[in-house]
């Protein structure tokens, strides 16, 4: 069995928390931190493990074509897979013939996944793989992880957004100043029957219009509707109103009843979403789906596939 380990060997004399962490072959990790600590994470592992980290950083060649950027490293690499195959398999057909510098950034970003892919280096490692670019190319990295993992090769990916993390990784982890902890991966309900909608007991009466949430020494109140959904951050749970989060006093357990009436669900063990809110149910390839939600910035959250048969009833899709 093949499999890397961090430990205080690699992160020593670096500004992080003292932890070790294995990461097995056949399984992709992923670890949300912030960008501070990412970034020390990050020269730990260049420094002193001499492990390569794929950021889309360094070199592809923008003024050749993207089919001509496949065969380049197709060859460096001595890649055994037909060159055909890898440009359908990173959805790279049909601008084969563009030059790099006029792709779009989610394109330029399938040319680099393909480069990775091609390498063959064992283990992997992926910073913010998926920031920024379209459904398509998230897609398309969800793909390449499952051929990866399927060569038994270990995969860490490194991310600042918690539904990334949950979205890439088998297992995910949060790295914070006072240590590292798992993140767990909602699978609480996989064996619970989901009551339908008309067996639920909902709230007679509305007795809640206003939500308390804390801003430095300040306490902000709420309208229920401005809240496009809520999120448990360290046991505690945050609103999230257009990217900005308000931290409140409650757990989402005590706040999910409260709410159920003006249309709030629990979605994923980590998350309430506002229903009123949700834009788009999005199915991704390893069975495993998300919300996004209709704000300025279009944000994602992680459904779990427990709730998806429930959810698609609430807004009678089956």
């Amino acid at each position: 069995m093949a499999h890397f380990t961090i430990n205080q060997e690699i992160i020593k004399g670096e500004s992080l928390p003292s932890f070790s962490l294995t990461i097995d072959d056949s399984y992709a990790t992923a670890i949300y931190s912030d960008t501070d600590m990412q970034v020390e994470l990050v020269k730990a592992l260049l420094g002193n493990a001499k492990i390569p980290v794929f950021d889309q950083q360094e070199g592809l060649y923008s003024r050749l074509t993207v089919e001509n950027n496949i065969a380049f490293f197709h060859k460096w690499f001595g890649c055994q897979t037909p060159l055909p195959e890898i440009l359908v398999q990173f959805d790279l057909q049909g601008c084969a013939k563009k030059p790099l510098h006029n792709c779009s950034e989610s394109e330029a970003r399938r040319v680099y996944f393909a480069k990775y892919y091609m390498s063959g280096i064992n283990p992997i490692v992926f910073r913010e793989p998926i920031h920024g670019v379209d459904v398509r190319t998230i897609n398309t990295f969800i793909n390449m992880l499952q051929k990866i993992k399927g060569h038994q090769i270990p995969v860490l990916i490194l991310v600042s957004n918690l539904e990334h993390a949950l979205l890439l990784g088998d297992d995910a982890y949060k790295l914070q100043q006072n240590g590292i902890q798992q993140v767990e991966i909602d699978e609480e309900d996989a064996g619970k029957p989901e009551l339908k909608s008309s067996e639920r007991t909902s709230p007679a009466t509305v007795n809640l219009f206003k939500i308390p949430a804390k801003v430095d020494d300040k306490m902000i109140l709420f309208d229920p509707p401005e809240i496009d959904y809520i999120e448990s951050q360290d046991g505690k749970a945050m609103i999230v109103i257009n990217n900005e989060a308000y931290a409140m006093d409650s757990t989402l357990a005590e706040i999910e009843k409260k709410l159920e009436v003006y249309g709030f669900y629990r979605c994923h063990r980590s998350y309430i979403v506002n229903l009123q809110k949700v834009r788009e149910i999005i199915t991704w390839s390893k069975n495993t789906y998300s919300l996004r939600i209709n704000n300025k910035i279009q944000s994602t959250i992680p459904l779990s596939r427990t709730k998806i048969q429930d959810i698609q009833e609430k807004f009678s899709l089956k």
